[in-house]
């Protein structure tokens, strides 16, 4: 499936910024076999007065701006062509949760998509007891790892209410899981968090999600947002996959990804520090347009 992506952030500043630096997470991935990213473009407004590109220890790429003139708004806009491929995996060669700890154990490379990054607790996530407990409510004996993955997502998806307004970017997860109402990031922190809970590695995707409009209706021009969902390991014979708890579905052709990390704080599209006083505001816009 090809996809036509725009993307546009934008912060204003009640008194002008004397300087800032910013960390951009913002360009689809290019995935061998998975995602093919054709061509980015990340236009930056005013242009910066340094701008370096890099890849992080997860081999994400991210674009690092520095402004040292007044500023009063800042823009970034995206726009950029990816290819999503499907996963054509038809079976599920993961073993019970007993033999996972010996497989991550045998596994001797500290490579970035090695599992025992993402094993322990990260910066924003903990394996809580609340979270074992709810992650082992839900299983049986009997379930794959696979399995067992797909469980925790579907329980989450039904016990948890998206709310918009129930959380912001620093609600701590066990505060959301507590309330029961969240968006993406926190069902995705959940998850990872009951995922780690049972000994299951597990970190944190950002991407873009494509949405469908309602039959009949035409589709919103910046409807779309960014999106999160988790990705967890499941042995070495099956590897990572990919879990979208919010929808209570495996990620699929319709779901780009931007950056792999352990938490939210890995990946934040948009990170850095601003030297201003007063209020400040943002808005985000965001068009996932599939190609005929």
């Amino acid at each position: 499936m090809l996809y036509d992506i725009g993307l546009r952030i934008a912060y204003t500043y009640a008194s002008p910024a004397v300087g800032s630096r910013h960390v951009l997470y913002l360009t689809p991935a290019d995935l061998p076999g998975r995602q093919r990213a054709i061509t980015s473009l990340l236009e930056i407004t005013p242009s910066p007065d340094e701008r370096i590109a890099r890849s992080d220890f997860f081999n994400n790429t991210l674009v690092e701006a520095v402004f040292r003139a007044s500023h009063a708004e800042i823009v970034f806009r995206l726009r950029s062509r990816v290819e999503r491929l499907p996963d054509t995996r038809t079976s599920d060669p993961s073993p019970l949760l007993p033999g996972l700890a010996s497989e991550i154990a045998s596994n001797r490379s500290l490579a970035p998509d090695a599992p025992h990054h993402f094993i322990a607790d990260s910066p924003r996530v903990r394996a809580l007891p609340e979270f074992g407990a709810y992650a082992r409510s839900h299983i049986a004996p009997d379930m794959t790892v696979l399995r067992i993955v797909e469980t925790i997502g579907q329980a989450l998806d039904r016990d948890m209410k998206f709310d918009p307004d129930a959380t912001d970017v620093s609600t701590p997860p066990e505060e959301a899981f507590a309330s029961r109402h969240g968006v993406c990031q926190d069902f995705t922190h959940i998850m990872i968090g009951c995922l780690r809970a049972i000994g299951i590695p597990a970190g944190y995707v950002s991407g873009f999600l494509r949405t469908n409009p309602p039959p009949g209706k035409p589709r919103l021009e910046g409807a779309d947002a960014m999106h999160a969902w988790v990705r967890a390991w499941c042995g070495a014979e099956t590897g990572w996959v990919e879990y979208d708890p919010t929808n209570g579905i495996f990620v699929g052709v319709d779901h780009i990804v931007v950056a792999h990390g352990r938490d939210y704080g890995d990946v934040a599209p948009v990170r850095g520090v601003v030297r201003t006083a007063g209020a400040q505001d943002s808005t985000q816009a965001v068009d996932v347009v599939p190609l005929a």
